[in-house]
Parts: structure tokens; C-alpha cells; sequence
């Protein structure tokens, strides 16, 4: 029977790495990531896992590491956060490159400068187009439920691309919640063998993996890539359907809440979406008809289901929780922008950038999103951008 328990995102993500028992995990510890790989470490220790845990000098080093370790044919799984990711920039094009099934564990955090240790998603935002696919979490059952199921995604023959499981940090990585862990040999039967794949240790049927790839073949080698990103598309929502048939936890591209026959609404990716939650059924209660839409899915990008969940919807708040700096807004508003360009019934969209560093969001500031919505759909007047939260 699954087990009810009190965890912290991090936790969960060591716990679900234990009971995937990989081959090779190779890290390097950063705040607020650190507990991940440490409390994962302390398994392999006490023998609890048959992984080999490699620890190396930097995070470059540990993606390089789990490269090679993926190359070998064998199941590898990391984790890191903020610079860490940014040190990885490299090796994470490399990793999707060569078409190797890593999962890693990314607890969202500030890129400096200044130095911040809290969370924002620039540092996944700043990877957004390097190869991977990236599954944002709500809250710590989700944080669990996303990284299980990140294994046979990436693993799948039809995808074989790396995947990320982001979390926020502080406020999942070392918070409390109740989360349902399930039984290890349940965990074990949903996940399945490690697919076979091609080993560059088989001597006797050698293989060239990351050769010199110049204008002969690059690009026929980067668009079976583009390819294995689209197949992706059609296995994520069947992969979180068998997750939500076998354990009563369904998953897909994003979560509609509330939009039915909502006038007003906003999109939103990771923990903060619990407080919009509380935020639409408040104003549901005063008779006003919001909603909201959380993306759980970044890459690859489903605009049809983002045009399909917002054609009816008169005004659309984007949240990002990042800022692109030297362009018109956050990262997440031109993809929605590209996602609704073809469709017949186009809402007024406004980008809000929210809690860079760590900023308390507050409830407070969801109404204050919607009570502009509201004001942009009586006066039909918008803006591009502002900002939520700041000392201007």
C-alpha cells in the first residue's frame, strides 16, 4: 500500500531516485539542490541501492560524467540548481544531443548576480532550448509523481531525449507536505526495465557516438532531434494517463481550473499556482468568472493545447517568473503569443514578470493581476508588461 508521509521536495526526489535504483548518479552539491544527491548519497551508502554514485569536482563534471555514463547503455540520473545548470550549458546540448534518456532533478533557484539562493526560473528559462524536456511541479506530490514518470518518458524508444523535473526552491525543495509515496516494487513495475539501447563498451559491435558532425550531416542529425522532441508530444499525456489509471494521480500538458466559463484568466507554471488556486475560488465566490491555467509541460511547448484551453477566454494574464531582460517580456508570454497567432478568437494577453529571487507572492498580488484583467476587459485597453511585487 502506498505510505502517507510528511516530505520535502528534495526528499521526495531522493526517495523516488531510490526506488528507480539507478546505475550511475553522478553530482555535484549546490544550494538548494544539496540535500537531493546528499540524502541520495546516504542510500548508496548504507546499500540500499546498487548505484554507482560518483562524485566529481563541478557540475560541468557531473554532467560529463553522466554522459558517459548514459552512453555505456546504462540508467542515469542527476540533480543541481541555478549556477549549477548554468555550468552544465555546455554538456546539457551535448547530453541531448547524442539522444541520452538522463533525468535530472532541477530545483529552481535565481541566477546571479546579485548572489541569490531563492527561487525564480531563470535558470531553467536560460535552458529552455538546449534539447531537454522540462516538467514543472506544483507542489511536492507532484514534484514525486513528475520525476517517476520522467523515466519512461525519456527512456521511450520513439523520444530517447533527457528530461528536467523542476521544483521550486525553498518553497517545495524544503517544505513540508503530505505526499503519497508509493510501494518500491510498484515504483519499479511502472518504470520497467532499463530499455536496451546501443553501448559504446561493446567492442564487439563498436559505434561512433559524438564524432565530428560538420555541414554533411549536422542538420539531418539536429532535425531526428526536433523529431524525438515532437514524439515526445504524443507520449507525455499517455505516460501521465497510465500514471493516473494505476495510482488516481492524472497528468497532461497543463491543468484547467476553472476556465469553462471563465471570462478572465491566467497562466502559470510551478508553486505559485497553488496560491492562484486559492485566489480564483475567492473571486468564484464573489460571482466572477475566472480561471486559470497551470503549464506543467515547458518543453516541448504544446501550443495546440494552449490555443485549445484559452480560445474562449476574453483577457489572459501570463505569470513568468523570469525575466528575458532585453526583450518585451518573460520568456513564457511570446510562447503563448505564438500559440494563440493562428486561432479565430484571440484574447488581450498582458505579461506579468512575479517574485524574481524569491519574493513573497502573495494573495494580494494574484487579485491585484485579476482586478487588472478585469479593467482591461471593460476598457479594452492592454499593455505588454509589468511588474508585480517590486519597489519601482
Amino acid at each position: 500500500m502506498p505510505q502517507r508521509l510528511t516530505k520535502t521536495a528534495n526528499e521526495v526526489f531522493a526517495e523516488a531516485m531510490r526506488q528507480i535504483n539507478p546505475d550511475v548518479v553522478a553530482a555535484y552539491p549546490i544550494t538548494p539542490a544539496t540535500e537531493v544527491v546528499q540524502i541520495f548519497s546516504q542510500f548508496v551508502a548504507d546499500g540500499k541501492v546498487k548505484t554507482e554514485f560518483v562524485a566529481v569536482e563541478s557540475e560541468h563534471s557531473a554532467m560529463s560524467a553522466c554522459i558517459g555514463a548514459s552512453a555505456c547503455g546504462v540508467r542515469t540520473l542527476t540533480g543541481t540548481s541555478s549556477q549549477g545548470l548554468a555550468y552544465m550549458w555546455e554538456m546539457l546540448y551535448i547530453a541531448s544531443g547524442l539522444r541520452l534518456p538522463i533525468v535530472m532533478a532541477v530545483v529552481n533557484r535565481a541566477l546571479s548576480s546579485p548572489i541569490n539562493i531563492h527561487c525564480d526560473h531563470s535558470d531553467t528559462m536560460g535552458a529552455r532550448d538546449c534539447g531537454w524536456i522540462q516538467i514543472f511541479s506544483e507542489n511536492v506530490q507532484e514534484s514525486y509523481d513528475n520525476f517517476l514518470q520522467a523515466v519512461r518518458i525519456a527512456e521511450h524508444q520513439d523520444v530517447r531525449l533527457p528530461v528536467m523535473v523542476t521544483t521550486d526552491g525553498f518553497i517545495l525543495s524544503h517544505c513540508l507536505e503530505v505526499v503519497e509515496v508509493l510501494e518500491d516494487e510498484t515504483v519499479r513495475k511502472f518504470i520497467g526495465e532499463n530499455p536496451e539501447r546501443k553501448s559504446i563498451l561493446d567492442v564487439e559491435n563498436p559505434f561512433t557516438l559524438g564524432a565530428l558532425d560538420l555541414q554533411d550531416y549536422y542538420f539531418e542529425h539536429k532535425r531526428q532531434q526536433a523529431e524525438g522532441m515532437k514524439n515526445s508530444l504524443n507520449l507525455i499525456p499517455l505516460i501521465g494517463k497510465e500514471f493516473g489509471d494505476k495510482f488516481g494521480r492524472y497528468y497532461d500538458f497543463a491543468e484547467s481550473y476553472k476556465l469553462d466559463d471563465a471570462e478572465i484568466a491566467i497562466v502559470i507554471m510551478g508553486s505559485t499556482a497553488g496560491t492562484a488556486k486559492d485566489v480564483v475560488d475567492q473571486l468564484r465566490d464573489e460571482g466572477k468568472k475566472v480561471g486559470l491555467l497551470k503549464l506543467r509541460v515547458f518543453r516541448p511547448f504544446p501550443a495546440n493545447v494552449i490555443q485549445k484551453a484559452l480560445e474562449n477566454i476574453k483577457v489572459v494574464g501570463i505569470m513568468d517568473r523570469a525575466d528575458s531582460v532585453n526583450a518585451i517580456s518573460g520568456p513564457l508570454y511570446p510562447e503563448i503569443c505564438t500559440s494563440l497567432y493562428d486561432s479565430d478568437k484571440k484574447p488581450l494577453l498582458v505579461d506579468y514578470i512575479y517574485g524574481l529571487g524569491g519574493r513573497e507572492v502573495r494573495e494580494e498580488d494574484i487579485q491585484l493581476v485579476f482586478s487588472e484583467l478585469f479593467n482591461i476587459l471593460k476598457t479594452g485597453k492592454t499593455y505588454n508588461l509589468k511588474y508585480i511585487g517590486v519597489r519601482e
